[in-house]
């Protein structure tokens, strides 16, 4: 964990930027936590921040991530076309969730950081008519993501999003510039104060890079290195439910502490779960979806694009 003096600048970098700041007692605070019914946004069960009592139906909500976009929609990552991969999971999604109430693009969502790729995703997934909240990852760069998101800013991380029954908090993981993923200091200080004053009955947390080992030694050297104080954060409040994040390209479903630990596969190249080295796999790309039930319970699930072999290259060993 980064706990010299250069953990606020780091975390100013990541946030400052946001709409959020510095409060007498020097942590970063959210001037306004984010809700689902912005202004024409739908809001399929008729809920907001302002009244948390009234979910009657599972929240859907719809998790995509590792796009690796780049401004040419011939770009390849690993000899895959990421526009063509991701054109057809929102296909699938179109057709298995055509009325999410919520999506959650989580990280590396370029791969060459342009303006011109985020502004296409922004437009795709647009046409679902439903909020959208965006989390950095390491490939992502704060300026042409602003850039093109710029009126979604509220939606970026580091947020709260409070619905239904629900609180979301949206965390920061990423260190500018690099790829292993870090909770500074005031990350920490940020999601125990938004944890804490949660108004819903049940709490998720996501970010991009992954709290826990995933069994893959070459992804477990970008673990978050401040987990073991993250976790301590997380310990402290019961009303946690889940944890989301991206960045590992596979599938992930396991449980710590009655909080269920969720990982989901990129929507272009998957890596091979269990390598000692950099490998990538042969299944398909695909996106997760949550049902964030009144009560607390969470049914959640992959789908995967089928019926299409896309071409990759299999002996490259980095990226």
């Amino acid at each position: 964990m980064v706990t010299n003096s250069g953990s606020w600048t780091g975390f100013l970098e990541k946030c400052h930027h946001l709409g959020y700041k510095e409060s007498q007692e020097g942590v970063g605070t959210p001037e306004r936590a984010c809700a689902l019914n912005h202004g024409n946004q739908k809001n399929h069960h008729g809920h907001g921040s302002g009244d948390l009592t009234q979910q009657l139906q599972p929240l859907r909500v719809v998790q995509l991530s590792d796009c690796h976009l780049f401004a040419d929609t011939d770009g390849k990552l690993l000899g895959l076309n990421t526009q063509f991969s991701l054109d057809k999971v929102l296909e699938l999604i179109r057709l298995e969730q055509p009325n999410p109430d919520l999506i959650l693009a989580t990280g590396d969502l370029s791969q060459d950081a342009s303006f011109e790729s985020y502004q296409r995703l922004d437009q795709a997934l647009a046409d679902f008519n439903t909020p959208v909240y965006w989390l950095e990852g390491n490939h992502d760069k704060p300026a042409p993501m602003l850039e093109a998101l710029d009126t979604q800013r509220e939606r970026m991380s580091p947020c709260v999003l409070e619905v239904g029954n629900w609180t979301i908090v949206m965390l920061d993981s990423t260190i500018p510039g690099e790829v292993p993923g870090e909770l500074f200091d005031e990350d920490l200080k940020f999601l125990d104060q938004s944890l804490a004053h949660a108004k819903g009955d049940h709490l998720m947390v996501c970010l991009h890079h992954h709290p826990v080992p995933m069994e893959c030694a070459w992804l477990d050297t970008q673990v978050v290195g401040s987990a073991s104080q993250f976790f301590d954060v997380i310990d402290r409040h019961d009303r946690v439910r889940a944890i989301i994040w991206g960045h590992v390209h596979q599938e992930y479903d396991n449980e710590r502490n009655g909080v269920r630990m969720l990982a989901v596969p990129s929507t272009c190249v998957q890596f091979k779960p269990k390598s000692e080295d950099f490998a990538v796999d042969d299944t398909n790309p695909g996106y997760r979806w949550l049902d964030l039930h009144p009560d607390g319970r969470i049914d959640t699930g992959v789908s995967r694009v089928e019926g299409i072999t896309f071409e990759v290259d299999f002996t490259v060993k980095g990226y």
